[in-house]
């Protein structure tokens, strides 16, 4: 891979975070006073003069945001209001929850998405094509928020077979994962079957079938390989969905994760906390586009040539 393809990535990566943290804190400032919502109605302006003076906030924003920004650069995210915790620690305890959530997800995301995909392009305008894109288009057009009510309202108000809320075991961590994982393999298998199709009728497919190669070998050496590229680029995207996804079904489910944690620190205007969990979902979008550029070259030298040649123009 180039050094200079990777250096301008990562530097598109930076900017994207600076660009992340710079909205977020004009933002959440904009939005309320959080000396007003985290004291009681009862307190005296005195006391809201000295929270504020505590925490920085009667200083310019741009003062704050220079310090915050300088504090960052150092790996100070800040303290929470809450709990006097500093945010990063606050964070950190809730990723291991959101990490499991999200690769169960995206487990069942592979697992549904790309298989459904290649058997509806290899059986092109049968019944198991139209079934599997009736249910790709079901499954992106239900919202997530919607399809986690449904299953709650079957699997644990009506069968009660399953726990609405809460973790601690695998019958806690299902529901919420199929919620999350079914709309993202809804969108992986349309692309999987639309790029399989284009790669079976090209000319370097006859070409392996005219040698005498078996089916198998074909779809598996010459097909799958090609037909990855637009896939891989669909899945980054569905994996930063995941975890912004995240958000709403970790709410649905009271899944105690980051999704969590940003809801209810945006209500009580938790600045610290609210801008560290933006920072590193930004932070994961960031390496999840750079992890699949790399897949390119890894999956088509020639997409690597190219970077070069460009680069060189």
């Amino acid at each position: 891979m180039n050094p200079g393809f990777i250096l301008s990535k990562l530097a598109r990566g930076s900017l994207t975070l600076l660009l992340t943290v710079s909205f977020v804190f004009i933002v959440l400032r904009a939005s309320g006073d959080p000396a007003q919502i985290m004291l009681s109605d009862e307190a005296s302006p005195a006391a809201i003069a000295t929270f504020r003076e505590r925490w920085g906030l009667d200083r310019s924003y741009l003062e704050q945001y220079l310090t915050y920004l300088t504090a960052v650069l150092q790996g100070d995210f800040g303290t929470s209001f809450r709990d006097g915790r500093p945010a990063l620690d606050v964070v950190m305890e809730r990723v291991p929850v959101t990490l499991l959530l999200g690769f169960t997800a995206l487990l069942i995301t592979l697992v549904l998405g790309i298989p459904s995909g290649i058997i509806a392009a290899l059986f092109r305008g049968s019944w198991v094509d139209r079934l599997t894109m009736s249910f790709t288009i079901l499954g992106h057009s239900i919202p997530n928020f919607f399809l986690g009510i449904i299953l709650i309202l079957v699997f644990s108000m009506t069968l009660r077979w399953l726990p609405s809320s809460g973790t601690g075991s695998f019958w806690h961590l299902l529901m919420p994962a199929l919620t999350l994982g079914t709309a993202a393999a809804a969108t992986i298998a349309r692309f999987t079957r639309s790029s399989m199709l284009d790669v079976l009728h090209q000319p370097f497919m006859r070409t392996a079938k005219a040698k005498g190669i078996a089916h198998d070998k074909r779809i598996l050496r010459h097909a799958l390989p090609n037909a990855a590229i637009p896939v891989v680029t669909v899945l980054g995207m569905r994996i930063g969905g995941l975890i912004g996804g995240a958000v709403t079904i970790e709410t649905v489910f009271a899944w105690p994760g980051l999704g969590m944690l940003l809801v209810n620190s945006v209500n009580q205007r938790d600045l610290a906390v609210v801008q560290a969990v933006v920072l590193l979902i930004a932070f994961t979008m960031v390496v999840v586009n750079l992890m699949v550029d790399l897949a390119y070259g890894w999956l088509d030298p020639r997409i690597e040539v190219h970077n070069r040649r460009v680069a060189k123009a």
